[in-house]
């Protein structure tokens, strides 16, 4: 069995890759541009997938309206127009009767306008069912995306790329799936398009490896250290017969030494990956092993087994990496090799990666206590540490830098405090989602005040959650609902969301984790077939065509800007606040609804709690319940905006502080009717309105908005001419309580939201965005008009 391993991984390794072909072969498809005989040679309709049977979507693409909206050019001259931002449309000196050339369109329409594409891409060893999904977005001029920074947002080892050094620049190069490059909006309380498509994927769960039976030499913790000492220089990969003899003389035993000895770079890494598969090593893709350090925390005598292990495991995960890294090993095999290698190996390898960057040896001893390690990163994550404390207005704060500047000073960070803090102080971190909590739990254990005892039981198993200390200020991860919705509110650094507002429902000091449900069924999520037709439901310019008609297309502006009677300066200070923050003790034992937060009956930790925020909207209250865990996608900038939109993307309006009369959008529950006994919510409240459509040609029946006569209506939810895909778009400008109520609206009815800042993302783009994503609803925000409503 181990013979039949090590000649398929030779064979891997051996191969020559068809990555070059597989480049030409792109380069010649990136070459092939779209022209007029490209198109359907019948009447402009739907367009139609060329995928396979089983990836078609059933999900609507864009339409035209018959016939008619195919045919030659005009006779008449198309005006030229000037490429600056449009402002009318059809642009001035251009006849809404005309009819665009395939070029013409591109200049007009989908200039600066952001294109999206899917990607499905299969798992290694895997059966067919389980994948990956990704977005990429192209098409807007100059480097500005959706993602956060990763230094500004301290997020950056959360992430680690396979191979290579810097940032990934696709988000399947990263140990971590989804990858966390590709993570957080620029926006607080947002992710990325990327990610909201990656969290789709399907990934097989953890499988122990089978036990290779190949074992390694025993070795002493002083010849560990050693030879961990000596790798710092890099591998002896000039010298073959040293390289040989340092792995085979140390660590492995050669069982081919007499006949034909493994001196090539194939060989030994093929032995390397079968000693790491035995299943008695440390599993670091099990979220409880993680947090490496709390193996090497504990230095004393009964923790020496433990210790020895995990330096043993480490040194042959720093052979290996080498090896793989060699100069010697060509690029196209190893690119393919390290895809192919088990995710247990994988996270072995990101351990060694973290530790040959951040850490050196000092002292070699025979006994834990005698090993003196360097830590090259501790300067920094301490400035990183303060910052954190100072953005998050730490209300302990004078005297937590005061212990922390003398910790800095005794030496004591790193083997003192706890192991969280250990983690946090060496770089000694896992890329995925123990990051927030090392460094959350590095600030707890080193403030002095006592009262943070009862905040010492934050963990990344329980990701949902947050806490108020000292009756301050409450502090919520990305990943829960609270910090999703309040985070317009707030600011957003290192995974976490604060300083938020108080709550009168948890003691000075106390953790809450969140109950939060998956959201209907019925709701939009992402599928594979989506994905794979991403492009084709989004594009800026409808259905492929020989001609583009202009008035299929119209400019679309939010509502402010033509409503004579929408009270702007009224509407951005008075109508929307919040009133409170409120948690319940949940129960538990509940069945009835999945939940993701995991929360048992039997679970003796931090209580769980049933969040919702109150609104006083024109003087009424109106509570919403944070029930579901949905999400809000960052939009994707765009430039030489606003866009044209093609009048097939269907769409309807409606100020935030209207938001509340809006139930069950595009009847996810199936039907307003059977959704509002009992939702806590729509009791009493302003005055009903009307709610304009903007669908650019769509009907308004089945709009499910109060009525002139008061009433809540949904007519025709389920009938042939509702579109179920219309998009919802809010208008939340003004202070930030009016996004955080349209948050709190979505996270009330289970839906995921597109959230567009106008300065950066014009309407249009924003709207095509959500039907890229399958999303139903919008958010509008400005923050150019906060900055000077700041100013006056």
């Amino acid at each position: 069995m181990a013979e039949s391993k090590r000649k398929s991984l030779w064979n891997l390794i051996r191969s020559k890759s068809t990555a070059i072909r597989n480049l030409k072969d792109g380069a010649k498809e990136a070459n092939h541009r779209r022209t007029a005989s490209d198109s359907d040679a019948g009447p402009r309709q739907r367009r139609r997938s060329d995928l396979p049977t089983e990836f078609t979507s059933d999900r609507r693409r864009p339409r035209r309206p018959g016939a008619n909206g195919k045919g030659k050019g005009r006779d008449y001259e198309i005006h030229r127009h000037d490429p600056g931002p449009l402002t009318d449309w059809p642009p001035s000196g251009m006849s809404s009767e005309e009819e665009l050339s395939l070029g013409q369109a591109m200049q007009l329409i989908s200039r600066g306008a952001p294109a999206f594409r899917g990607h499905k891409r299969p798992i290694p060893h895997a059966p067919d069912h389980y994948y990956t999904l990704y977005a990429t977005v192209a098409g807007n001029h100059g480097d500005d995306t959706d993602a956060a920074n990763l230094h500004d947002a301290m997020t950056q080892l959360m992430t680690l790329r396979k191979e290579g050094s810097g940032y990934a620049n696709h988000p399947w190069e990263t140990f971590e799936q989804p990858s966390y490059a590709f993570c957080f909006g620029k926006r607080a309380g947002t992710i990325t398009l990327n990610h909201w498509v990656s969290s789709a994927s399907v990934i097989p769960p953890s499988i122990p490896l089978r036990d290779s039976g190949v074992a390694p030499r025993e070795i002493t913790l002083d010849r560990i250290f050693e030879r961990l000492q000596e790798l710092e220089r890099g591998l002896e990969d000039d010298d073959e017969d040293l390289m040989y003899k340092n792995l085979y003389r140390r660590l492995l035993r050669d069982p081919d030494k007499y006949l034909s000895p493994h001196k090539t770079l194939d060989k030994q890494i093929t032995d390397l990956i079968m000693v790491l598969s035995r299943p008695d090593w440390i599993d670091f893709t099990l979220p409880k092993n993680q947090v490496a350090t709390k193996f090497i925390y504990d230095n004393s005598l009964g923790n020496a087994p433990t210790y020895h292990k995990f330096f043993h495991q480490l040194l042959l995960s720093v052979e290996l990496d080498l090896r793989i890294n060699s100069g010697l090993h060509l690029a196209e095999a190893k690119e393919k090799l390290v895809a192919q290698i088990p995710p247990t190996i994988q996270w072995n390898l990101a351990l060694a990666r973290r530790w040959r960057e951040n850490i050196r040896v000092d002292r070699i001893g025979e006994q834990p206590d005698q090993i003196r390690l360097r830590f090259k990163l501790q300067k920094r994550q301490v400035r990183m540490l303060k910052r954190f404390i100072q953005m998050m207005k730490w209300p302990n704060l004078s005297e937590t830098i005061d212990c922390l500047k003398q910790h800095e000073a005794q030496g004591t960070l790193t083997g003192h405090i706890s192991s969280h803090a250990m983690a946090f102080f060496s770089g000694l971190i896992l890329p995925g989602t123990t990051f927030p909590f090392l460094i959350m739990n590095s600030l707890v254990d080193i403030d002095p005040d006592r009262a943070t005892d009862d905040l010492a039981l934050l963990t990344h198993i329980h990701p949902h959650c947050g806490f108020q200390y000292r009756g301050s200020y409450t502090y919520w991860t990305a990943a829960s609902i609270v910090g999703k919705v309040l985070a317009p509110t707030c600011l957003s650094v290192a995974g976490w969301v604060g300083p938020a507002r108080p709550t009168v429902h948890l003691d000075r000091a106390q953790i809450a984790r969140i109950r939060q449900r998956k959201p209907p069924a019925r709701s939009q999520t992402v599928t594979p077939e989506d994905v794979k037709t991403m492009s084709e439901r989004s594009d800026p310019l409808g259905p492929p065509a020989e001609v583009f008609p202009v008035k299929e297309y119209e400019l679309v502006a939010p509502k402010m800007d033509e409503d004579e009677d929408y009270d702007y300066d009224g509407y951005l200070t008075d109508l929307v606040r919040i009133e409170m923050l409120h948690l319940r003790p949940s129960n538990t034992n509940d069945s009835k609804h999945s939940i993701t937060s995991g929360a048992t009956s039997s679970d003796n930790g931090p209580k769980w709690f049933d969040a919702s925020i109150h609104f006083a909207i024109d003087g009424n209250s109106w509570p919403l319940r944070l029930t579901f865990d949905v999400n809000f996608v960052h939009a994707w900038p765009c430039s030489d905006g606003p866009h044209p939109l093609f009048f097939d993307y269907v769409y309807e309006s409606v100020r935030a502080d209207k938001l509340v009369h809006v139930r069950d959008w595009n009847g996810v529950y199936g039907g307003i009717n059977s959704s509002l006994d009992g939702s806590g919510m729509m009791h009493g409240g302003p005055k009903s309105f009307g709610l304009g459509s903007h669908g650019l040609g769509g009907s308004k029946k089945g709009s499910n908005v109060m009525s002139a006569g008061g009433t809540a209506t949904a007519t025709d939810h389920t009938g042939q001419d509702q579109d179920n895909e219309r998009v919802l778009v809010v208008e939340a400008f003004g202070v930030p309580d009016n996004e955080v109520l349209a948050r709190a609206w979505c996270a009330h009815w289970g839906l995921s939201a597109v959230v567009a800042d106008v300065a950066k993302t014009c309407m249009a783009c924003a709207i095509r965005e959500a039907y890229a994503a399958a999303l139903t609803v919008v958010i509008l925000v400005d923050d150019e008009q906060k900055v000077d409503n700041k100013d006056e």
